[in-house]
């Protein structure tokens, strides 16, 4: 088994990002910074959120600058799993127990029409991102009670119109070559997509709607005077009525309220060197997606072209060489036939989370931020983004996630060194959920 010594995106090699690159260098204006233009929105990140935001701004007559301190592609976006889950990590019962009944079933509602608008978006702009109707699994290792969960099944589709199918133990075998899981939840409303070139997608369509787009351009600090607010890069200033901070885990100092309450949580991807359509139908006969119910668990999929499969899961370990090796030794558990092969491709990125693990649209001394996605970014950024823009645009109670708090730890400054703990933790829940 060989492991790829050079950390590359699969995602990259199949979207247009040279192309994207000299058409956004052609267009950027460095007379917007000196002397400072006065724009109506400045975002800060040019990922889904930042994108979905200014596009929005962009069609209803805004003048919209993002500044993305990198390239197009750097974060989150394109270095995904590129299935749109849009999960929340807690049940529509313990939602209710947090927060009142009435507020639960809101927050639940919005995170099943947050998929559904993904999917609207997608087939009335004809995006090219290679949308996979699919499928998800959720595969369960430990005993479980199924008639709890068709009860909850039947509440879902009696509120949603979404029929899930437990799929018991002899049932899988249609669904995967593994012997791990004790059953499955079919959920028919979870998809694949190809997330960098969805990302291209929006840039594309956000460069045709006006968005000025600079590139290599970090903010650095921001000021506010008489309503304003003046965004210093190394280029100059920018002066803007509304700022959206949409950096989510890679926020910086240029948005310390942020910081100090994102946790950024590394998640590590592999691709399997090209198996061909027949073994990798072998293993995943439906080409579903494929998730976990573990605290740690992975997620994987076929890629787009049914040649290979993609593995991917949170950080355990220091070395890149050792991350691998668990992801490939992970990978081997639940389909023993991949023991030996080859590893094309590896590659990380950070996620965000908020302190409570929920999405968030915060406004901090003015300035909106959609974040803290927790690794379902496919979904939240994009529905998140918009509803930051449609606050500026002077729509009221746009989201449920505007009522949620977003809290920090006290001198917690945007490093996370309790992580390692926090993992240790979880690590120990899923074994001894998988024994009970």
């Amino acid at each position: 088994m060989k492991i790829t010594d050079k950390p590359n995106a699969y995602w990259r090699e199949g979207a247009p990002f040279a192309a994207l690159k000299a058409t956004i260098e052609s267009q950027q204006n460095s007379d917007i910074f000196s002397p400072p233009t006065l724009v109506d929105t400045v975002i800060i990140g040019a990922g889904f959120a930042g994108l979905s935001a200014a596009l929005t701004l962009a069609r209803a007559g805004r003048m919209v600058v993002i500044l993305e301190k990198g390239d197009i592609g750097a974060g989150a976006a394109s270095r995904n799993g590129g299935i749109t889950s849009g999960n929340l990590r807690y049940s529509y019962q313990e939602l209710a127990q947090k927060y009142g009944k009435k507020l639960a079933q809101a927050i639940e509602d919005e995170s099943f029409a947050a998929r559904a608008d993904l999917y609207a978006f997608i087939k009335a702009e004809n995006i090219d991102c290679d949308f996979t109707p699919a499928g998800r699994i959720t595969g369960l290792y430990q005993q479980h009670d199924a008639s709890a969960l068709q009860r909850e099944m039947d509440r879902i589709y009696s509120r949603h119109s979404v029929e899930q199918r437990y799929i018991s133990t002899s049932e899988l075998a249609e669904y995967t070559h593994t012997s791990i899981y004790s059953a499955g939840i079919y959920n028919p409303d979870i998809h694949g997509i190809h997330p960098a070139k969805l990302l291209c997608e929006y840039v594309r369509l956000a460069l045709a709607a006006g968005v000025h787009i600079h590139t290599q351009t970090p903010a650095q600090h921001i000021t506010r005077e008489n309503g304003l607010f003046s965004i210093h890069t190394a280029q100059g200033k920018v002066q803007a009525e509304h700022v959206i901070g949409a950096s989510n885990a890679y926020t910086d100092t240029a948005l310390p309220w942020l910081r100090r309450r994102i946790v950024p949580v590394i998640s590590e991807i592999i691709t399997t060197q090209r198996l061909g359509e027949n073994q990798v139908k072998s293993l995943m006969p439906k080409l579903n997606m494929f998730g976990e119910a573990r605290a740690l668990g992975y997620y994987y999929r076929p890629t787009p072209d049914g040649q290979r499969i993609l593995l991917g899961g949170r950080r355990m370990h220091h070395k890149d060489s050792a991350a691998q090796a668990a992801l490939h030794n992970g990978l081997s558990t639940i389909f023993p036939a991949l023991k030996s092969v080859d590893i094309s491709h590896y590659w990380s990125g950070f996620v965000g989370f908020s302190f409570d693990q929920l999405p968030k649209l915060a406004v901090h001394d003015g300035i909106i931020y959609p974040t803290a996605f927790a690794g379902s970014g496919t979904v939240w950024a994009r529905w998140l983004g918009q509803k930051a823009a449609l606050m500026i645009l002077g729509e009221e109670g746009v989201s449920q996630f505007e009522k949620l708090q977003m809290r920090t730890l006290p001198f917690y400054s945007g490093d996370p060194w309790f992580l390692p703990l926090a993992m240790r933790y979880y690590r120990i829940r899923d074994r001894l959920d998988r024994t009970s």
